[in-house]
Order: structure tokens, then sequence, then C-alpha cells
């Protein structure tokens, strides 16, 4: 009996319906309109922050052909691709896998006449085919920034710093950055005389910290017990300043090895300066799953999010890929797992109320016109009209105060005798964490409308 498949996700904390998976292919996400409206404000938090750091917005193709991208990306990627037919041209086009590589082939091929160092933003979707039995989304929500023309450990040092920044930002608290150099792990590796092909399943292992995997793949490769043991415990050391003497009784004088852990080192001192050093911890076995990564890496981990929620680091090589080398360095953050980090799902309230305008059908045209002040005033606004009579008009808005999302309720046409005035059912408890029993008596008022919009502006200018 075949199982059944696996439920599409949605960002609102529950399942999908069997029905809406039939429809709706695995790995893609439905955001639902309380959960879009706080992933738009966790992202634009997040491009604040960029912002404050000089970082500008890109924003890439969702396609690119793939012949011109595929020199950025890795064989698995391609396969993993979702590729159609450009029915104008013939060639065949790639759904983005990666913004990394389309940012390289844009920095090369399409921004000859810029100033270095170059600072980038975006936000978009990647889209990657992962097997229903992986656990892994295929269409992936991704955030992040580059920093482009710089090589020193002050750029490895900046872009860590904004990482931190940006997850502060948003409320993110109990973190950790772990902070490596591809070039330790990958120098230990051919040091030990692994075959090319023997190094690729080896890195893939540690990427995974498959450290039973990684000892059969040594074996394999008939590595001296001596380099297997050095390679096993590099992947295994991690924590804090003692890592870097550890990493150098490892390293044995050599060159590259140590030329690699005083980089890590000098970033990592001016990350503790900066006050970051319980949030960061060294780990000379860090080592991102893609190829391009040529230095200092780091992936950040948060409780109760099973994989990383995001990661980047230092590709120098990347964009020489498309015809010039420049040094880069970057990340990435998945929208989705930091969503989770975050527990925004739990959230059931929005933490902003509307107003709602009743209204007898035939005040509609005083309702749209106190909607229309309303909301050229920057207050959110809805709008309901009931019958003809108006005999039912505070019936309504009094059932109305029920409603978690509506703060203010504002009642045109209620008094015939003032038309200019509305009445306002006004309720501040919803901030408060008043009870709806206590919501059914809000707070009657009677005022102009010019009026009702600098009270509102009061109030809420007070709850930020």
């Amino acid at each position: 009996m075949a199982s059944a498949p696996p439920p599409h996700r949605t960002f609102s904390g529950q399942f999908s319906s069997l029905r809406e998976q039939s429809l709706v292919p695995v790995g893609m996400a439905t955001i639902l309109p309380e959960a879009a409206r706080q992933v738009r404000r966790l992202e634009a938090e997040m491009l604040a922050c960029f912002d404050r750091f000089g970082y500008d917005e890109i924003i890439l193709p969702t396609f690119e052909y793939l012949d011109v991208l595929a020199p950025g990306l890795e064989p698995a990627l391609v396969e993993n691709s979702y590729k159609i037919v450009d029915r104008t041209t013939g060639r065949i086009l790639l759904l983005r896998p990666d913004v990394t590589a389309q940012i390289a082939r844009t920095v090369a091929m399409g921004m000859v006449d810029v100033r270095f160092p170059l600072r980038l933003s975006y936000r978009a979707t990647v889209f990657r085919y992962e097997p229903e039995h992986a656990g892994r989304d295929r269409e992936i929500f991704q955030i992040g920034a580059e920093l482009i023309g710089a090589d020193d450990p002050s750029a490895d040092g900046e872009i860590i710093m904004l990482l931190i920044e940006c997850l502060r930002q948003v409320g993110l608290r109990s973190f950790k950055i772990s902070l490596g150099h591809v070039g330790f792990f990958k120098e230990l590796l051919v040091r030990a005389g692994l075959s090319l092909e023997g190094q690729k399943r080896a890195e893939q292992a540690a990427a995974r910290k498959d450290v039973p995997r990684l000892g059969e793949i040594l074996s394999h490769e008939r590595v001296t017990k001596r380099s297997a043991h050095r390679i096993l415990d590099a992947l295994e050391l991690c924590g804090q300043a003692e890592v870097l003497s550890q990493g150098r009784a490892l390293a044995k004088g050599e060159r590259q090895l140590i030329q690699a852990l005083d980089r890590l080192e000098a970033v990592y001192q001016l990350l503790c300066a900066t006050g970051f050093q319980e949030t960061v911890l060294l780990d000379l076995g860090e080592f991102r799953g893609f190829d391009y990564y040529d230095g200092i890496v780091f992936d950040v981990f948060s409780n109760g999010v099973g994989a990383e929620l995001g990661g980047g680091g230092r590709y120098d090589h990347l964009i020489g890929r498309f015809g010039r080398n420049l040094p880069s360095t970057g990340f990435a953050l998945s929208v989705d797992r930091l969503f989770r980090g975050l527990n925004l799902s739990e959230r059931t309230k929005p933490d902003r109320g509307e107003v709602l305008v009743v209204a007898p059908l035939e005040a509609a045209t005083r309702s749209a016109l106190v909607a229309q002040q309303l909301r050229h005033a920057g207050i959110r606004t809805v709008q309901r009209a009931v019958d003809p009579s108006g005999k039912d008009l505070m019936g309504v808005a009094g059932k109305a105060s029920l409603d978690a999302t509506i703060d203010t309720i504002v009642v045109v046409g209620a008094d015939r005798s003032k038309p200019e005035h509305v009445v306002v059912l006004h309720q501040d408890g919803r901030r408060q964490g008043v009870s709806s029993a206590d919501r059914t008596h809000p707070q009657k008022k009677t005022m102009t409308i010019t009026n009702l919009i600098a009270s509102l502006r009061a109030e809420r200018e007070g709850a930020v």
C-alpha cells in the first residue's frame, strides 16, 4: 500500500487539506494572510537593516539561460534544477536555483562600470528538486546580502556582523554562528592524497557532519591512519579560542593550513572585539554544501529549528567563472526557517488593529468618504454595510467589537441630526489583553472625522 504524500507546507503553522495537497505541488508553500503579513514585515525589517549597512537591493530574473548560468553552478545543482525550453529561442531555461551565482553573473557581465566594493541585498525564491522523502522544500524563500570587491578580515567581519544585527533586528535572541575556513579542511584532504572524487565525497560528508561516512571514505581511499586521524579530529574541533591553538597543533607548521587559521583568527578576534564573542563558535569542520566557497564560511543555528537558518562565506573565484575574478563574501537566510525560529506561526492575532466603518446602505457615499479619509491618513480600514432601515446599525457595530482584528468601530449615519459626526466605539483592550467579554461594552464617543483621525494617530504613535 502506497504511503500518503507529505503534507503541503504553509507558513500558518498548520497543514493544508488532502484536497489542497492534490492541487499544489509537493514542497511548495501557501502563505496565508496573517503569515504573509508577518513574512513581509520580517523581510522589510531585514532590508531596512541591510540599508543601514549600505547595501542596495537588487531584483534578479526568475529564469536564467542554462548555458549562461551553468559555470557558476555545481553539476548536482544543475541536475536538480527545474528546466523548460524557451519557446522563442529554443534554449534551455533554468528556474532560479541559486541567487549567489546569479549575482556573480550579473556583476561580471552587466555591471562593468560600478565602483567597488559593491554591497547588494536581495529577497528571492529559489527552486530545487528534492526527493519527497528528503524532508526538504523545493521552493525556498531567501533573503541575503553580498559584499563584492573586498578581500580582508574586516570584510568577512562586516558580513557576519550584518547577519547578526539582522537577526537581532527581527527579534531572534537565541542563535549561534558556526565559523570556520574551508581552506583548512580542504588542504588536509589534499595532503592526505585523496583522489578528486574522494575529496568531493569527503567534503559532502563533512558538510553533513557525518563522521562515520567520512571514516569510510578515508578508508576506501587508503589514507594513512595518521592523516585520517588528523582529518577526523579537525571535523570535531568546535568551541572558542582554544580551537585555534588545537588547529595549529594539527597544522604542524604547514604554510597553507597556517594561513587559513591566521585569517580565521583575525575574523574571530574582530567579532570578539565588537561584542559578539558569545554568539560565535569556531568550527574547523565547518563546510558548506556549495563548492564555490573557498575561504571563511559560517552557518547560523537556532534552538527549535532542526536545520541551519542559513549561512554563507567567501567565494573569491566564483565571479571569475563569468569573466573576471572579484573577491566576494555574502550570506543567505531561509525565511521559512527564520519564521519558525521566531515562532511567528504561534501568533494568532495581528499586532495592529483595524478600523471598521459601519453604515446603512443609504449612507454608502458618506461611508466611502469616511473610509477614504482614514486610509489616506495611513489607517487600515475596512467597511461593512447593513440593511437599508438601519435599525440594526448599533447591533452590527457591537458584534464587530468582538472581532480580535478590530479595535475601533466608526458608525456612519447613526445620528441624522449631525451628519458630519460619526459615532466611535473604541476599544484598546485588544492590545492590553482584555477578554472578549469585556469588549462587549466598548467606549462610545461622538466626534467629527477630523478629530477621529487625530485621536487614532495619537493612539498609534503612543503605542509604538
